[in-house]
């Protein structure tokens, strides 16, 4: 069996927030928007960059939360499915979503969201994904 090896490791953009940012922004004009505001569009801030992924030769593995951390693992032999999309605002960036479809029971569907390069990195994950599951023998059913 080979050794885990990592192979990407990336986190969203704040691209995502850039709705909160603009809002914020126009309510804390005024003093009693501010106290509201600023400490709101500082906590998006961080609770997107505390969202780290980590892709590596056997798991998918998502690091998350400000406060309190959890990290959820997905078994690369699991993934069903990915889908790669580029919504407009995030295609002006150079960014997109994965969304991955897996067969684990905790989470079925997880999503990458607003990484650079996804269209390379969706390829990737799938070429992983196959090798992951020619390494443990897994060949997915469909039923129709």
């Amino acid at each position: 069996m080979t050794p885990e090896a990592q192979v990407w490791t990336g986190r969203p953009s704040q691209i995502i927030n850039l709705g909160t940012y603009v809002v914020c922004g126009l309510v804390s004009l005024t003093v009693v928007g501010a106290v509201v505001a600023i400490p709101y569009g500082f906590w998006r801030f961080l609770v997107i960059r505390c969202q780290v992924y980590e892709l590596t030769s056997q798991r998918l593995k998502v690091h998350s939360g400000v406060l309190n951390k959890k990290t959820e693992e997905l078994e690369l032999y699991r993934v069903k499915d990915t889908r790669f999309d580029q919504p407009f605002l995030l295609r002006l960036f150079g960014l997109g979503n994965i969304e991955i479809v897996s067969s684990d029971s905790t989470t079925p569907v997880s999503c990458i969201p607003a990484v650079i390069n996804g269209g390379e990195l969706r390829e990737q994950l799938r070429t992983l994904v196959e090798k992951r599951r020619d390494e443990k023998r897994v060949r997915l059913a469909e039923i129709e």
